[in-house]
């Protein structure tokens, strides 16, 4: 499975906090929703993504995209 590596900043796993607190889904919600998709990720593993200290699969990039209704882009920048 493919990763996508993070700046030094985290700025991936930023995105996708700020993006999710916006939209009112907690961490539990968004794992269970990742589920859903059988997209295989655990809320540790979202709060290290979301604390930059783990890169994120392609696949579940891509799933955090699809459940929190955003961009590649948004995630991205």
């Amino acid at each position: 499975m493919q990763k996508i590596k993070q700046d030094k900043n985290g700025n991936i796993g930023k995105n996708i906090r700020e993006i999710r607190l916006a939209r009112g889904i907690g961490q539990t919600e968004l794992v269970r929703m990742l589920d859903l998709q059988g997209i295989a990720i655990t809320r540790e593993c979202l709060v290290k993504i979301e604390r930059g200290l783990q890169h994120v699969h392609v696949q579940q990039l891509k799933g955090i995209k699809n459940e929190l209704g955003t961009s590649y882009e948004e995630l991205l920048k």
